[in-house]
This record gives C-alpha cells, sequence and structure tokens, in this order.
C-alpha cells in the first residue's frame, strides 16, 4: 500500500482537553479545531495526524462511535528518555511507568493522558 501520510483517530469525551494535552506537553499543533473535532501535527513529522473525535459523533461508523477509547499506546521515540521524563515530571504528567531499561535494549516510560486512576 503507498499511502500520503498516516493518521490515528481516537473517540473523546473532551476534544479540548485532548488537544490541549498533546499541545502542551508534545509539542503538536492544531491544524483543525471544531468543537467535535480536532486534528494535530507535529513540526518534525508532518505526514502524521493525531485526530481526536467526540464519542458518539456521527462521523465515526456506526458500530465505532460510542466505543471507550481503551488499550491505546502511543510511542514517541526521543534522544533522551530520562530528560523527558523529568520535564513531563516538572510539569505534573502523571507517569504510569517510570523510565526503566527493559531487557530488549528499550528505555522507556509512559505516561497517563488523563489523570491517573
Amino acid at each position: 500500500m503507498r499511502f500520503a501520510k498516516f493518521g490515528t483517530a481516537l473517540l473523546t469525551d473532551d476534544v479540548a482537553a485532548s488537544t490541549r494535552f498533546y499541545v502542551d506537553h508534545f509539542g503538536f499543533r492544531p491544524l483543525v479545531e471544531l468543537d467535535w473535532y480536532a486534528s494535530l501535527q507535529h513540526p518534525q513529522h508532518p505526514d502524521c495526524a493525531l485526530d481526536f473525535t467526540l464519542r458518539g459523533h456521527e462521523a465515526m461508523p456506526p458500530d465505532f462511535r460510542h466505543q471507550k477509547t481503551a488499550g491505546a499506546l502511543l510511542g514517541f521515540m526521543v534522544e533522551d528518555a530520562a530528560g523527558e521524563e523529568a520535564a513531563l515530571r516538572a510539569k505534573g504528567v502523571p507517569i504510569a511507568v517510570p523510565l526503566r531499561d527493559e531487557p530488549w535494549g528499550q528505555r522507556r516510560f509512559n505516561v497517563w493522558a488523563r489523570k491517573a486512576p
């Protein structure tokens, strides 16, 4: 398959809050902001989009539009995982899994894109 761009669309109950989180903490920029939909782009990755659609909106397929978003994990590969984790902690972003070195060679941490449970 040959495609021009790649995007991920997530359902949310609060499009504005979801948008602000990725703009404030990860450097995304809004391309489109409506009350029911937002499309974000990162300046370093113009061919990738992160979209949020209000749960229940008719733009989504009927069998999908009312589902809860669950199990979505977005991965951002960075040069300095320790520095990025420290910066996000300093901003008050809840850390789901602290920085760790995996046996397969990956250094990673996870954050909650919402308030920690």
